[in-house]
């Protein structure tokens, strides 16, 4: 009997399926980008250069996947920015996959979040730059709400995480 879900030994969900460059499920057997491992734990700083790495080649979901992870591994005194983070990095995946509604969505979630955030007297994690990450999501969402995602140049999905 074939199981609907990809499970890991623990029966936790996982999903085993090939992925293309904008994060798609593509079909079992098929040659998909290379995953990032779900149970990886990396420091914040090791996150946000992976992170960093994966925006810069063009890979928003990856980095979405990296911040997710740090998101999942962090304390309470960061969980909610490393979601923040995450969420810019879902709605710059949206907008490479040409979806406006989800990319101003998530873009502008994830700025008020990181902005949210800022507002935390606990020292902001491995060099991030909040106020120039909540700035650079609010443009694109403001782009893109006006122009759509054709408008959105390779450049834009690959923000700097560091000051």
């Amino acid at each position: 009997m074939t199981r609907s879900r990809d499970r890991d030994e623990r029966g936790r969900a996982r999903n085993a399926r090939p992925r293309d460059a904008a994060g798609r499920p593509l079909p079992r057997g098929a040659t998909g980008v290379e995953r990032v491992p779900e149970d990886l734990r990396r420091s914040p700083a090791e996150a946000v250069t992976e992170a960093q790495r994966l925006l810069d080649a063009g890979l928003p979901f990856g980095a979405h996947e990296v911040l997710e992870g740090a998101w999942k591994d962090a304390g309470d005194d960061t969980r909610e920015l490393w979601r923040a983070l995450a969420q810019l990095a879902v709605g710059l995946t949206h907008a490479q996959r040409g979806n406006a509604r989800g990319t101003v969505s998530l873009l502008r979630r994830g700025a008020d979040g990181v902005r949210r955030w800022r507002v935390h007297d606990v020292g902001v994690p491995a060099g991030l730059d909040l106020a120039g990450l909540a700035e650079h999501a609010d443009r694109l969402a403001d782009d893109v709400e006006r122009d759509g995602t054709a408008a959105v140049a390779g450049h834009r999905l690959a923000p700097r995480l560091r000051g």
